[in-house]
């Protein structure tokens, strides 16, 4: 007991040294705010768990608080493209393309964003700039999307193929190949990929829809053996009932609506107005 009392002072005189050597920057650095942030992951947590528009606010009065950082600056970007701003986005990523610290992966950001904007060929130009070692998901899904706006069909499908190949939730990839299949018109080609990209997301509803399509688009209205909400259940119906209609089998069409209206739990407008329509 006498020994450990007599540890206390020494302790304290340690203490003691180590605040004298505390320097002003020191404790102007803890109390920086910034510095907070980094300490506790607050910027990761506002890009994956915010709302957008809330992430837009946080990063917009960090980078005011400290324009020069890139990290900071992407932050930003990322949450306007997040929050459906892909226009205001672009000047941000311009500033950080021009950085001295600016990476491959900010170009492939910044496609994405002018893709947004329907700016296909600043988005190419952003692409081309990218050394071709760059090889990731991000940029061979752009690379398929740019593809599909040319028809380049040959290309759009390595592309899409190279780009499910590097990642390990390839669903959306899936869709939006399904997607570039439908559009050209190959319709038995979409409804295999949206087959598979449901089988790889379950619950990723436009692939569902889209699956719809595809097989409405061939006269098959029927919907397929699917997991669904019986909300989905009503959608899809719903979808079915339209691709009827245009195709000119108007009474399938009918009878496809007034099953989606009986099959929604509530009160489904758009199939209730769509009848009404149809009818009168």
């Amino acid at each position: 007991m006498i020994r450990t009392l007599r540890l206390i002072p020494a302790a304290i005189a340690v203490a003691a040294v180590a605040a004298c050597n505390t320097t002003d920057a020191d404790v102007e650095r803890a109390l920086d705010p910034l510095n907070v942030i980094d300490e506790t992951n607050l910027a990761d947590i506002m890009l994956s768990a915010a709302s957008p528009n809330e992430a837009v606010d946080y990063f917009r009065r960090a980078v005011n608080e400290d324009p020069d950082r890139i990290d900071l600056q992407r932050g930003l970007g990322t949450s306007l493209v997040r929050a459906g701003r892909a226009a205001e986005a672009l000047t941000v990523w311009q500033t950080v393309i021009s950085h001295d610290g600016a990476m491959d992966q900010d170009r492939v950001d910044y496609a994405d964003a002018l893709i947004r904007t329907g700016d296909w060929d600043g988005a190419q130009a952003q692409l081309d700039a990218t050394p071709p070692t760059f090889e990731t998901y991000e940029r061979y899904r752009l690379e398929a999307m740019i593809a599909d706006s040319e028809e380049d069909w040959d290309r759009a499908d390595s592309f899409y193929e190279t780009a499910a190949g590097l990642t390990t939730r390839p669903a959306n990839v899936y869709n939006n190949w399904g997607y570039s299949h439908l559009t050209r018109g190959d319709y038995a080609g979409a409804e295999e990929l949206f087959v598979r990209a449901i089988s790889y997301d379950p619950e990723l509803f436009t692939a569902k829809n889209n699956l719809v399509l595809a097989r409405a688009a061939q006269g098959n209205y029927a919907l397929p053996l699917i997991n669904m909400t019986q909300i989905e259940r009503a959608q899809l119906l719903h979808t079915a009932a339209l691709s009827a209609i245009r195709r000119g089998d108007v009474d399938e069409g009918r009878g496809l609506l007034n099953e989606a209206i009986d099959t929604h739990p509530q009160h489904f407008e758009a199939a209730v107005e769509a009848l009404r329509a149809l009818n009168a």
